[in-house]
């Protein structure tokens, strides 16, 4: 069963932001570093290869995906950039690029980037919250689908909202000439993710939030019609064939990016098995009892807060966001007060933040293996005093 480093006397429930690793992890990672720092050569010149490779496996098969199209990077953010730099080519001014009004605003920012870059022009799908069911979502992507539609970047959980979106039934939707770059950083570990089935061009996932790796592991899976064109954004030896470890010229375009610390991609394959060991079932038992926490938790501070229930419960996993009572005045901080006053007053970590601009506001709660129900109740008592402040 893992075990956790989390101070005891602070009530956690922002797993979603970014994670918290087990120390049976974080022991690996440190004895990697300290083998690594005995011998810097031996270790990445003869270590590091074979132990990425293993740790590629691991997760490709976690996540149903072939290793020969699987590739690690530093976070999701860092995967959907090296998408789109990698699609660019076939983008001409007048496309149109496809986001949804929930899309991570780093990944927005990436998009309307690589829109300026190219002359096309970034489309947004109006996603409703609260929102009925999963036929909205859907519904809204194929309103501004055109034939000028050349990508379409969607999230498989999004990060404002904590909604599970249905990307099969989207994927469906969409001209199978449409690139599709899905953006996955919540979802392996919150929920079952097959790769092979799914049918995206790109699908990048961070491994530090659900799977419990440490910070700065993720993945990037390109679809074999991609991978000949595929490149990091940060464009190093693998460029000419220059990083001679690697299997295949796709894998050296991201194997070595530079000279960084290594070691949280080579403790993905341990993070895997530790946590999957907490439950007598294995991951399902994680997935499964994450969720069920997260919507009782949802219930309690959606009595606490007389709000009612915003998004059905099968569109969600281990992360939940619930509209509270705005802001007296509109803020251009992304920090709310209300964030701050939880943690100084009440010991709870917990996002309050804009959405979809100031004075409305979500607030986010996350499940995850360390938390109990009474951590929930503790949230609600301290809503309704810090609300009723107001």
């Amino acid at each position: 069963m893992a075990t956790w480093r989390l101070d005891p006397d602070v009530v956690h429930l922002n797993h979603g932001s970014f994670g918290a690793c087990p120390v049976e992890v974080l022991d690996l990672q440190h004895e990697l570093r300290t083998e690594m720092e005995a011998n810097p050569v031996a270790f990445m010149l003869r270590r590091y290869q074979p132990a990425l490779e293993e740790n590629r496996a691991a997760i490709a098969s976690f996540v149903g995906a072939d290793p020969a199209g699987l590739v690690f990077v530093p976070n999701a953010t860092y995967g959907v950039n090296s998408a789109l730099r990698s699609v660019e080519g076939r983008l001409a001014p007048g496309d149109e690029l496809v986001i949804t009004s929930h899309t991570y605003n780093a990944c927005r920012n990436a998009v309307a980037d690589t829109a300026m870059r190219t002359g096309a022009r970034m489309v947004v799908a109006d996603v409703p919250f609260p929102i009925a069911d999963a036929d909205q979502v859907v519904s809204a992507v194929a309103d501004v689908l055109t034939d000028r539609t050349a990508l379409l970047v969607v999230d498989h959980v999004t990060s404002p909202t904590g909604l599970r979106l249905p990307i099969e039934a989207i994927l469906a939707a969409v001209d199978p000439a449409v690139i599709v770059i899905v953006d996955g950083a919540h979802a392996p570990g919150m929920i079952e993710v097959d790769l092979s089935t799914l049918g995206a061009a790109f699908y990048t996932a961070n491994c530090h939030k659900w799977v419990c790796a440490p910070k700065g592991a993720a993945i990037l899976w390109v679809a074999e019609p991609f991978r000949s064109t595929a490149v990091a954004a940060s464009i190093s030896h693998g460029y000419n064939d220059g990083w001679p470890g690697s299997g295949s010229r796709f894998h050296a375009q991201f194997d070595w990016t530079g000279t960084d610390d290594p070691t949280a991609r080579l403790c993905v394959g341990l993070a895997i098995e530790v946590l999957g060991s907490h439950r007598p079932d294995g991951w399902p038992g994680v997935r499964s009892s994450n969720r069920e926490l997260a919507l009782a938790g949802r219930r309690i501070v959606l009595d606490a807060v007389g709000t009612p229930t915003p998004a059905p419960d099968a569109m969600i996993g281990s992360i939940a966001s619930v509209p509270i009572p705005p802001e007296r005045e509109p803020s251009e901080s992304i920090f709310d007060p209300l964030t701050t006053a939880l943690h100084a007053e009440w010991s709870i970590e917990v996002p309050v933040f804009a959405w979809p601009e100031s004075p409305r506001r979500l607030l986010r709660i996350s499940a995850q293996q360390y938390n109990t129900i009474d951590d929930y109740h503790e949230l609600a008592t301290a809503l309704a005093a810090e609300l009723g402040r107001t």
